[in-house]
């Protein structure tokens, strides 16, 4: 069921479930042009629109922080933090859906996480993640042979990207974002509108839908988002290129998630690397985390997605976790 196929010098492994596209024509429509109002020119139906044909909801249209007073809902730079109960996903709907917006989802899968997550990931994200919209799952694997078969929804596709080794680095970070940003830069970036980042041993428990899409979206942390900012474990050594100084940040992200459009994905990756190296040469080994949590220090994420978002069961669940989307599996067995 599933079957290679070469692309320029690029080896894919792809299972597709066939679609009839939105537009009707029977061949492949071309997927919208990210972009946030004012500067937005989409193409729907082999058409170019611009604003005047259609308009990109305003945030008080489909969000509304007061409707949990219990949590934080907006940050200091007036990003909105989504949580359930403050959004309106109808009204996203109608403005997505009119796009025809492809959205990318990559994952890392190595040795025994083939086994233990892969499977269960991609089911649960075939039912749960961007549910009717154009999907592309990437997942990057460092052994084609353990691919399992998973039979795909409609408007879904998932492609296996080979993780080619870096000898020179044995950081396993390092090594996958390196990959990810080679591919990002080929061809993802021409396939995709938006794009998420996500660790392979998390299961979806519910929708994963439009509300989440943004220039930049960050995940906040489980754990720390109920700690005081002092206790957060930022990079604290003042030579690291991911040092942010006691006293300061904002909240603490996790690695689970990231996402925002192709080209925020590769300019975080592309500081992420050379950052990485430029400590390594330094005999200084920062965790990737840190490097995120730098990366939006400095550059503020446009959407924050809550806790409920990345929940690990593990934990006590106190009353502001409503409705779990994504489980966190924190024993790596």
């Amino acid at each position: 069921m599933i079957t290679p196929k070469v692309f320029g010098f690029h080896k894919y492994l792809i299972h597709t479930k066939v679609a009839v596209p939105q537009d009707g024509s029977g061949g492949s429509s071309k997927p919208a042009s990210p972009g946030q109002c004012p500067k937005l020119a989409v193409v729907v139906n082999n058409q170019t629109c611009t604003n005047d044909q259609i308009e990109e909801p305003q945030l008080s249209n489909w969000f509304n922080s007061n409707k949990r007073p219990d949590v934080i809902t907006i940050t200091d730079w007036h990003a909105p933090v989504i949580w359930q109960g403050t959004y309106n996903r109808q009204v996203l709907e109608k403005y997505y859906k009119s796009l025809n917006i492809t959205i990318g989802l990559a994952t890392v899968a190595t040795g025994k996480f083939i086994n233990l997550y892969l499977e269960q990931f991609i089911e649960s994200a075939d039912k749960h993640f961007m549910v009717g919209y154009n999907v592309i799952f990437y997942i990057l694997i460092d052994d084609t042979r353990r691919i399992p078969h998973v039979e795909l929804s409609t408007f879904r596709t998932y492609k296996m990207l080979p993780l080619r080794k870096d000898e020179s680095v044995e950081d396993s970070d390092f090594v996958y974002m390196k990959n990810l940003n080679a591919h990002l830069i080929d061809y993802i970036q021409h396939e995709v509108n938006f794009f998420f980042v996500m660790a392979i041993n998390q299961i979806f428990k519910s929708d994963f839908g439009v509300e989440t899409l943004g220039e930049s979206v960050a995940q906040l942390h489980a754990w720390w988002y109920f700690k005081n900012t002092r206790e957060y474990p930022y990079e604290r050594r003042t030579k690291s290129t991911a040092f942010i100084p006691f006293g300061q940040g904002d909240f603490y992200y996790h690695r689970a998630i990231f996402g925002g459009t192709p080209h925020t994905i590769t300019t975080f990756i592309r500081q992420y690397l050379k950052g990485f190296m430029q400590d390594t040469t330094k005999e200084l080994n920062s965790i990737y985390e840190s490097y995120l949590n730098k990366y939006f220090f400095v550059n503020k994420p446009t959407k924050l997605l809550s806790p409920e978002y990345n929940w690990d069961p593990s934990f006590k669940t106190p009353p502001q976790i409503k409705h779990v989307k994504i489980a966190w599996q924190s024993e790596m067995t």
